[in-house]
């Protein structure tokens, strides 16, 4: 036999029976984040306050099957579909995240930051990164954004901007408003395609692709841009580009710099620190553009169709 581990989220009508069926064996200690945790001699079981549970050892498959039986008999799930689909997909993203395609050969890629925020702009590059220019990306550090602190940004923006051609399209929120394009996809789409014909006409770059994070299916993608005077076509899509191609990547980072450099010149003009997101801070920062400067104030500054702007009654 071996050691085991099963892990499966337990509904809500089977926690507290869980709870009460191995309350007189709770460890003392237990992991943060969990409710609980029981050591059998041959199982350890965890049940995290996320709702997940966690059985380890040579009897976990024994242990949980008592569990999976009342999901199935209680509430019609198949958990151990459910966990091969999850290991499946598990799987499928390791595989993917190990393409190497984009390795050692010159790309042009692009990426923008900005679609999910209520305050400030959508701002997208393209970028183009010679095979040649590679070293001094890992030497900086160069990742996606998303896993780049906001100071390293700030400290490694310029030197790209500098020395790595690229493009970058600033929409703000005032010519986002008089667009009316409720699809963020299609604002995406478009934005993407200006920037990365822009950049082929700088020069005659070569590269082996062009890479665009897939944020939807390709023939979507070229259905929302189908009315463009000019369209970049040769593009390779792929889910996780920014951390798989460096230009990509580049892209992502220059973006991101601008980004933070745009919200820090608005919070100086409206005299008030403005946050990122869309969340309850930004609801509350709303509120209070709009009580100092009046309502309109937010078709310059503020994406109406979000969510926000409705939520903004509660607050006024």
């Amino acid at each position: 036999m071996k050691q085991q581990t099963i892990v499966f989220k337990v509904s809500d009508n089977l926690k507290k029976e869980m709870i009460d069926f191995y309350k007189d064996r709770f460890e003392e200690k237990h992991p943060p984040y969990s409710v609980f945790q029981v050591k059998d001699y041959d199982c350890v079981i965890t049940l995290y306050e996320s709702g997940k549970v966690m059985f380890q050892g040579l009897g976990a498959d024994i242990e949980a099957s008592y569990w999976t039986e009342n999901e199935r008999i209680k509430n019609n799930r198949d958990i151990n579909s459910e966990i091969d689909a999850e290991k499946k997909k598990k799987e499928e993203k390791e595989a993917d995240l190990h393409d190497d395609r984009f390795k050692s050969v010159s790309t042009i890629g692009s990426d923008e930051v900005g679609t999910g925020d209520y305050f400030g702009p959508i701002i997208v590059t393209a970028s183009y990164v010679a095979r040649d220019k590679m070293n001094k990306l890992y030497e900086l550090g160069v990742r996606d954004s998303k896993k780049v602190s906001d100071s390293k940004i700030l400290e490694i923006g310029e030197i790209l901007m500098k020395e790595y051609p690229h493009v970058t399209y600033i929409l703000t929120n005032s010519t986002y408003n008089k667009w009316g394009i409720t699809n963020m996809n299609q604002v995406k789409a478009i934005l993407h395609n200006r920037v990365l014909t822009e950049l082929q006409k700088k020069a005659k770059f070569d590269y082996r692709y062009i890479v665009v994070d897939q944020f939807c299916y390709p023939t979507m993608y070229f259905k929302h841009i189908s009315k463009a005077t000019e369209i970049t076509k040769n593009i390779t899509f792929t889910t996780h580009a920014e951390d798989k191609c460096l230009s990509v990547a580049v892209s992502s980072i220059i973006s991101r710099y601008i980004f933070l450099k745009e919200m820090e010149k608005m919070s100086k003009e409206l005299g008030m620190n403005i946050p990122l997101g869309a969340g309850e801070t930004v609801d509350k920062t709303a509120a209070a553009l709009v009580k100092k400067y009046g309502e309109n104030k937010l078709r310059d500054i503020t994406k109406l169709n979000f969510k926000n702007t409705e939520k903004l009654k509660e607050f006024l």
